[in-house]
């Protein structure tokens, strides 16, 4: 009979595996309802341990359980990265009665089940059975547990220990009978004995296999010492298929690549040395003689070295430096696994490839670049089939032959530039099986048609903008955003970096200088970018002008460059920080945009004029930003009476939204805010505040919700000079990722609703300027150019 049910305990559902009295096993914990039970579990705590029918199920009930289950002990339990793994011990057998509880986790009611059929033939199997496992050459602790083990527990144990399909296991689990259980066990470790030797047999006639192919190539040498001493070798004696036969053995291919390369150098020796099939084999076979194979770099991982060489060649960037130092570190701390394909994602200039030098620098790779940008066939990325005249590798494998080594650090450049189709197949499709890391140790090209092992390479894409990236292309991917830098970040890297490159590049020394106030001015008058490429060109613009000064007379080779010096070098001033004009009418408004080589500014100005309504959109809106103006200016008509417009504006007014420059396409749902401002501006005659800028998508029930790209957004706010902003609230939390020396310059305002934002965006109503909502005229200075 039964024992009494035990308090109900806690139950842990297994997708596979099985867990056995008397066997220890480790168990990951993965779902959340097991990572809720792997936190409230101490060593010494019991649990019952079931199997289900199903592993798709995510939630067993009842029905989807084994019944019978395993009560088990905790010996330990470990938190590792991506969850739980729990040591447990198998104690005995119970019956699942019933689930008392789903949360936090399962909870079971459970009786004991008794062995049945113990007795004198249960023993003589068991001390067969141990003899005949004992045999095997077991480890010490395991051959311990088998002598002190009973019929029963030795039966478990020996099935937990061979190698078994899990059906066999469970079935072991439900036989109760003793007797039953142990004949299941010697059958099991007779089966695993006949598989162990039959690979056995198979690993010895491939060394068989091998010795004859080296008994081959040790008598193709004396043939070849024959010849030569017969004179039969034409020229000094050097047989060009020798050479290369040399070469391919050198080279170390893997067995299934060298059947490849034998039978194709085979096939070459049979060729006359003119036919064209002739050339095209032999260029192949030194393809595949030219790749690394089995050569690596010495790369060594010192995260310190790493650390140093970031800050010496990357000023800032605080956040993407210790995101490839965490990387890094865990290539450190387990050199076998599988790696992680970084994408640094940012605008033109802010370093991302440059990033990817100092990794490999830092590590004792190479570095090679394969420029993605503009690639729409698919060969160019699995190369070309060898039925094609003129094929060739791609440029993977081509960038591989050229580093020489498997493990090269890899650069993507510009991998969102990769044409998603055409005629000649889908590039992006291609690059899936190259960057999936559980793929890559098998990439096949189709030129060299022999799987290559990419599982050492550490690829680094580089890209401006995701938004064309396949989704499964972009789930390869572990994203960096790389954003643009601040005014005093750019004169920084200008001071520490740029200026001493140019000045080498220019054939000027150091006696030439140039002081912080003046690149200050260069950065705010000369350049507005998210990067420094322009910043670049523009020191080299100013430095050019020197080595005339120099050229022509040399008494100037200390020459100071100041402000006064720069600007007649550079000319009149580029840009120009209109946002801080006082005199910008109503019907004006500021607002914030981002754009794949970083954040702007775009103004949007309204106008109105005598008519019946009409609403004109132009500044090639896309359809996005036309339903903002509508939903805008709708939400307006709807709350008119709170801001003192007349209800029936429109039926005298027409009214006109545009927003420069009339030659960019724009779209996006950023500029929902910006618009509502905008009319509401226009036709209160209140001013914007010339300080204010502001982003946020708006709802026609007047909330404001979170838009993306804050970070760029805020930048160019404040390279635009302005100091105060107005953005969603629930885009508080991306002002992290803003640098606290911005943040500290900038008075930001989150709001949840449009009549949030007046209060903050609108001059106060006794003080208004432009025109009024009853006023015929106004309507040309409120289009006025910004």
């Amino acid at each position: 009979m039964a024992e009494p049910a035990f308090p109900d305990l806690p139950l842990l559902p297994l997708r596979k595996g099985v867990v056995l009295p008397g066997r220890r096993t480790t168990l990951p914990l993965g779902r959340a309802r097991s990572l809720a039970l792997g936190r409230q579990l101490r060593p010494g705590d019991r649990l019952v341990v079931a199997v289900q029918h199903d592993a798709r199920v995510e939630t067993p009930a009842l029905a989807d359980l084994h019944t019978l289950a395993v009560l088990a002990v905790v010996k330990d339990v470990a938190e590792r990265k991506r969850g739980f793994f729990l040591v447990v011990e198998g104690e005995r057998r119970v019956h699942l009665e019933s689930l008392v509880a789903q949360t936090p986790f399962i909870r079971a009611q459970v009786t004991v089940v008794d062995d049945e059929g113990a007795g004198e033939e249960a023993d003589v199997l068991a001390e067969s059975l141990r003899t005949r496992v004992l045999g095997l050459g077991l480890e010490k602790s395991l051959a311990s547990s088998l002598h002190a083990a009973d019929p029963s527990r030795l039966a478990d144990l020996v099935v937990g220990w061979v190698d078994a399909p899990q059906s066999a296991k469970l079935e072991a689990l439900h036989e109760l009978n003793v007797t039953a259980r142990l004949r299941m066990a010697a059958t099991l470790v007779t089966e695993a004995k006949a598989r162990a030797e039959y690979k056995s047999r198979i690993d010895s006639e491939v060394r068989r296999e091998l010795t004859k192919a080296q008994r081959e190539q040790m008598l193709r040498g004396q043939l070849r010492a024959i010849q030569k001493e017969l004179g039969e070798l034409d020229g000094d004696g050097d047989d060009p298929n020798d050479a290369l036969q040399a070469k391919l053995d050198e080279a170390e291919l893997p067995e299934e690549a060298m059947e490849q390369a034998t039978r194709e150098l085979k096939r070459l020796r049979g060729l006359p040395a003119q036919s064209p099939e002739s050339n095209i084999i032999r260029t192949y076979l030194e393809t595949l003689a030219d790749l690394p194979w089995n050569k690596r770099a010495d790369a060594v991982l010192d995260l310190d070295a790493l650390a140093a060489t970031l800050d010496r060649d990357h000023y800032a960037m605080d956040d993407v430096k210790s995101r490839i130092l965490e990387l890094m570190a865990v290539l450190q701390l387990a050199p076998e696994s599988r790696g992680t394909v970084l994408c640094l994602v940012g605008p033109p200039g802010v370093g991302k490839t440059s990033l990817a030098q100092s990794v490999a620098d830092a590590t004792g790779r190479p570095l090679v670049r394969v420029a993605l940008g503009g690639i729409r066939d698919e060969a160019e990325i699995r190369g070309h089939r060898r039925t094609y005249i003129g094929a060739m590798a791609g440029r993977i494998m081509a960038s591989l032959r050229k580093a020489k080594v498997k493990n090269p650090v890899v650069v993507l450049d510009e991998i969102d530039k990769v044409s998603s189709g055409g005629w000649s197949g889908d590039p992006q499709a291609a690059l899936l099986e190259l960057l999936d890391p559980e793929q890559n140790s098998r990439f096949q090209d189709h030129y060299v048609d022999t799987p290559f092992d990419l599982s050492e390479v550490l690829f680094i894409a580089t890209a401006n903008d995701l938004g064309g990236l396949s989704l499964p292309l972009r789930d390869r991917l572990e994203i960096l955003e790389v954003s643009g830098y601040t005014v005093d970040e750019k004169v920084q890297i200008a001071a520490r970096h740029l200026f001493g490159d140019q000045l080498e590049r220019h054939g000027l020394d150091e006696k030439v200088s140039i002081d912080e106030a003046t690149l200050e001015l260069i950065v705010r008058d000369y350049t507005r970018e998210s990067g420094v490429r322009k910043l670049t060109q523009t020191l080299a613009k100013v430095l050019r002008k020197v080595a005339l000064d120099v050229a022509r007379d040399r008494s100037k080779s200390e020459l100071h460059i100041d402000e006064a010096y720069a600007r007649n070098a550079l000319g009149k001033p580029r840009y120009f920080d209109d946002a801080l004009e006082d005199e910008r009418p109503a019907g004006v408004a500021a607002g914030l945009a981002w754009t794949p080589v970083g954040g702007s500014v775009l103004y949007v100005e309204t106008t109105r004029m005598p008519g019946k309504g009409k609403l004109e959109i132009t500044g090639q809106l896309g359809d996005v930003m036309n339903e903002s103006a509508k939903a805008a200016l709708a939400y307006l008509r709807t709350h008119a009476t709170d801001l003192a417009i007349e209800t029936d504006f429109l039926d005298h007014w027409d009214l006109h939204v545009h927003v420069p420059a009339g030659a960019t396409p724009k779209d996006g749902p950023s500029a929902g805010v910006t618009m509502y401002t905008a009319f509401a501006s226009l036709l209160t005659g209140r001013r914007v505040r010339s300080n204010v800028a502001m982003t946020g998508e708006a709802t026609l029930r007047g909330r404001v919700l979170p838009v993306g790209g804050i970070k760029e957004k805020v930048l160019a706010a404040h390279r635009a000079g302005f100091r105060t902003l107005v953005l969603p609230r629930r885009n508080g939390v991306d002002l992290e990722d803003v640098p606290e020396s911005v943040r500290e310059e900038l008075e930001v305002i989150l709001v949840d609703r449009m009549d949030e934002v007046l209060d903050v965006a609108l001059e106060p109503a006794d003080a208004p300027v432009g025109f009024g909502p009853g006023s015929a005229g106004g309507g040309e200075d409120a289009s006025a150019a910004v």
